[in-house]
């Protein structure tokens, strides 16, 4: 740890004292003079001290006395390196008071906290924040935490010449007005909003700030501006799309159209042909039930046009961002951490058909949940328990997770980050996590319990809370696919491809099967498995079908050595 070194005050002074030359002519010539007979009288107390054994003892006892002096002599002086070692040891113990002090939680919402300078590299401290031994914390020169390369990539949303132009005819529309309804949990709900921004500029419509469907599991009635940043959303898209809060006196008691289900992968020519017909006519078009309708294949504009929705203007709103990051810095304030998307909920292990991995107790609970509800099983009915967990069908359960990040090398004493819903099995299901890993938290852990009370029973806010500190981490990793995982993937790529661990389930898990394998070569295979799948920048063109803001590059995102579409 570096330290503040305080001079030796006495060092560099220099004290001169005035002698007659004659004193100094006499001496010099004494001491020339007197270089013969010195030798003389060494030889004859040699002599003596032969001659005495007393003599002898006593110039022994002297010696002695003049050693342990002159050891203790620097510790006696008042500017002696002692001191000075004093000065770098309190120096360290009030840089790690200080530190120690921005990470407690009692102390979370002091606004002063954000002036205290940011620990270094490696610092001798209590993990205080959330408990902990004193111990040497030196993660953040870990290999783990090496950040992949982005080979320049950036945000890159220069829209065509055509685009701009059609630009003023959209937000000067008056006439035509798109509703749309979201419904599912938050992050569904963010995919369908940017879907309905792309819609709406497919038409050419004013488009009205989407009604989030109450969700009838979590009781969730929080609206649009409560989770997302509104004025932003506006402005942001300003010169794309015109964006209403309400639709115009002469317009609402016009009854819309609504549509009865567009069908997946719609293109913006199927679009056009179903709807502007009706909507020329009658000025409104409602919409529902949008998620993953619209084609993932769109012109290079309109997908341009997703990334800028996704990524430019639906941030969250003021307090939820404030709260968010908070608790971001809360994690981070003793180095760097991993966030994980834990899926263990009974409903998952229901909806997958897949067994826990806990006891038969609790897979038995899942069997018996979903023989009472068949409509939930998601994977193939055919197959067997164990042939969806081979064909990577299966979510990692904490003993697997536990183990890929061992193998991958994250260091005992990393703090991990938690986002998720309860785990089925509750702390049993988390115990090999905590085993390995004792510094495993999620946002009860860390948020102070007035902190979370106002979004009690804001499903939706909750999970935008995890959204922002699973993006700001500094490794993530989601145990299985889902909107949220692919949100923060694309996310964390159009911020500069921050590490993002995606577990190659279908390569890796016969390897976890294998008992003959030693743990080294265990660990060998798991870092030849993933060597390509740690946030590096992935080319959209070679995933077919894919959703842009999954895979930003190369619509969304150019390096130099690529062409933005103009």
């Amino acid at each position: 740890m570096g330290t503040w070194k305080k001079k030796n005050s006495y060092t560099n002074k220099v004290s001169y004292i005035s002698v007659p030359a004659q004193i100094i002519k006499s001496v010099s010539s004494s001491s020339l003079r007197d270089n013969k007979s010195s030798k003389r009288n060494t030889t004859k107390f040699l002599f003596l001290l032969l001659r005495n054994p007393k003599l002898w003892a006593f110039c022994l006892l002297s010696l002695s006395v003049l050693g342990i002096v002159s050891r203790l002599g620097p510790c006696l002086s008042p500017s002696g390196p002692h001191q000075e070692s004093q000065l770098q040891s309190s120096d360290s113990i009030a840089y790690t008071r200080s530190n120690s002090t921005h990470a407690e939680i009692p102390n979370a919402d002091d606004p002063s906290l954000d002036m205290i300078p940011k620990p270094p590299v490696a610092v001798v401290e209590k993990n205080e924040t959330f408990g902990g031994d004193s111990k040497l914390i030196i993660t953040s020169r870990h290999a783990f935490w090496k950040q992949p390369d982005g080979l320049g990539y950036k945000p890159c949303l220069d829209f065509s010449a055509a685009y701009r132009r059609e630009s003023k005819r959209v937000v000067r529309e008056r006439r035509k007005y798109l509703m749309v309804v979201v419904s599912g949990g938050m992050n569904q709900q963010k995919n369908q909003i940017v879907d309905a921004v792309v819609i709406a500029r497919i038409l050419g419509a004013v488009l009205v700030v989407p009604v989030l469907q109450v969700n009838l599991i979590w009781g969730d009635e929080s609206e649009f501006s409560d989770i997302f940043d509104l004025e932003r959303f506006k402005s942001v898209l300003a010169d794309d799309v015109k964006v209403v809060s309400l639709l115009p006196a002469n317009k609402i008691m016009t009854r819309p159209t609504e549509d009865g289900g567009m069908p997946f992968n719609a293109s913006p020519q199927w679009i056009r042909s179903h709807y502007l017909k009706r909507f020329n006519r009658d000025g409104v078009l409602l919409l529902r039930r949008l998620d993953s309708r619209l084609s993932k294949d769109l012109p290079s504009d309109l997908q341009k046009l997703r990334c800028k929705a996704a990524f430019e203007a639906l941030k969250f709103s003021p307090r939820v961002m404030e709260l968010g990051k908070k608790l971001a810095e809360r994690m981070r304030s003793k180095g760097p951490y991993i966030a994980l998307h834990l899926r263990l909920e009974k409903d998952v292990w229901v909806r997958t058909g897949c067994l826990t991995g806990l006891s038969s107790k609790y897979d038995e609970i899942a069997r018996q949940e979903g023989i009472k509800r068949p409509e939930l099983l998601t994977a193939k009915s055919s197959m067997t328990p164990n042939e969806r967990k081979l064909a990577g069908l299966c979510p990692l359960n904490a003993k697997e997770v536990t183990r890929l990040l061992r193998a991958l090398g994250a260091p005992r004493d990393a703090r991990i980050y938690w986002a998720g819903g309860e785990p089925l099995g509750g702390k049993e299901a988390l115990r090999p996590l905590t085993s390995e890993f004792p510094h495993l938290y999620n946002k009860y852990d860390i948020a102070l319990p007035h902190e979370l009370k106002p979004f009690a029973k804001r499903a939706s806010i909750m999970a935008a809370i995890d959204y922002i500190v699973c993006k700001e981490s500094d490794v993530f990793m989601a145990s299985h696919g889902g909107n949220m995982g692919r949100a923060i993937q694309g996310h964390r790529a159009y911020e500069g491809h921050k590490k993002l661990i995606t577990p190659n389930k279908r390569q890796m898990l016969p390897y976890f099967l294998n008992t003959s394998m030693t743990e080294t070569e265990f660990e060998k295979m798991m870092k030849k498995l993933h060597r390509q799948s740690l946030g590096q920048p992935e080319i959209r063109v070679s995933k077919a079908g894919r959703d842009v803001t999954k895979y930003p590059v190369p619509e969304c995102m150019c390096n130099n050595q690529s062409t933005p579409t103009i």
